[in-house]
């Protein structure tokens, strides 16, 4: 390297650099928008209000969310993509549209990995499997048995096509030979009115939403997802403990920004986010929405959405689920 190429990687660095400095220091100057690619009222949209509300005091600026629904996420996450990499645009991500969206849609409008910066990772989620109260079962076993007695089978119900509870479905069936129908919702929310009146007999919802009805009695619980029986119905065993050990599905929540964003401004977000995260009344607050933190860095989580993917390309094909 000659004299005149040394003085400019030395410029560059000292512009990168300065830049960097720059907007660490002044970020943030105005409102953040954080976009939740749902309807309000669910728990994705439920947990980025509480973590809105607690970035905003630590930040010094409003953290904004705006619901821009539609499309099983894509509508929204695409919007993110799209938008100016400045750190005023974040977006609620979720494991369904990230990591399963990809392989359940012919094509999406967005590149999980290069269109996106990970801030950082909110928390995981685990799924539950409700009945009504007049399904004539008490346990998986009692439910595979059932639903192979009956010619047109069980119905259940997910918040949509593609989501991380219909592939949890689908996967409960091709592992187990339960004779089982999958009816799409616009939300979980749906599903759960539909398990509670007794239109459709189970459900495969967040525990958020089924957690109250459980413990009144008004729909039974048969497993959850994951790997451990969850604190807020210790009394539900994992499909695991049901003797299903391949539905070990849980769903998680994070935040991104739009690639190229300044990494220190990333670095930023992340110490905020992970502060808010270490906060025990916050943890309290997102247990009751099923969600259990998991704080860490820009890079893990980065790590992490990469081997979702690769994992969900396996599973999605597996039990072949397409959308148009």
């Amino acid at each position: 390297m000659n004299f005149h190429q040394c003085l400019r990687a030395l410029w560059w660095l000292c512009v990168f650099g300065c830049t960097q400095l720059w907007a660490q220091s002044v970020y943030p100057s105005k409102p953040v928008r954080l976009i939740v690619p749902f309807a309000p009222g669910g728990v994705s949209d439920t947990s980025a209000r509480l973590i809105a509300e607690q970035l905003s005091r630590r930040l010094g600026q409003q953290v904004m969310v705006d619901n821009k629904a539609g499309a099983s996420g894509n509508i929204g996450t695409q919007a993110v993509a799209l938008a100016e990499p400045d750190g005023y645009t974040l977006l609620l991500a979720f494991d369904g549209t990230m990591v399963i969206n990809p392989h359940v849609f012919e094509k999406v409008p967005f590149d999980t990995v290069n269109d996106f910066a990970p801030v950082g990772k909110i928390g995981d989620a685990v799924l539950v499997l409700v009945a009504h109260p007049g399904v004539n079962a008490k346990t998986i076993k009692e439910l595979i048995a059932l639903s192979k007695t009956r010619s047109d089978g069980l119905f259940y119900g997910t918040s949509g096509s593609g989501g991380t509870a219909h592939v949890a479905g689908e996967l409960f069936k091709q592992k187990t030979g339960a004779n089982l129908t999958h009816m799409a919702y616009r939300g979980g929310g749906q599903a759960l009115l539909d398990v509670l009146g007794g239109t459709i007999p189970l459900g495969f919802v967040a525990v958020a939403g089924a957690a109250q009805h459980i413990k009144s009695g008004r729909v039974n619980a048969l497993a959850v997802t994951g790997m451990q029986r969850i604190s807020s119905l210790p009394q539900v065993p994992t499909f695991i403990e049901s003797g299903v050990p391949d539905v070990d599905i849980n769903s998680w929540v994070g935040l991104m920004a739009p690639a190229r964003t300044p990494r220190a401004v990333v670095e930023r977000l992340n110490t905020e986010l992970n502060a808010v995260l270490a906060d025990p009344e916050v943890r309290e607050k997102l247990k009751t929405f099923g969600i259990y933190a998991a704080p860490g860095s820009t890079h893990k989580f980065g790590e992490d959405i990469k081997k979702d993917l690769a994992r969900y390309a396996q599973i999605v094909k597996a039990v072949g689920i397409k959308q148009d």
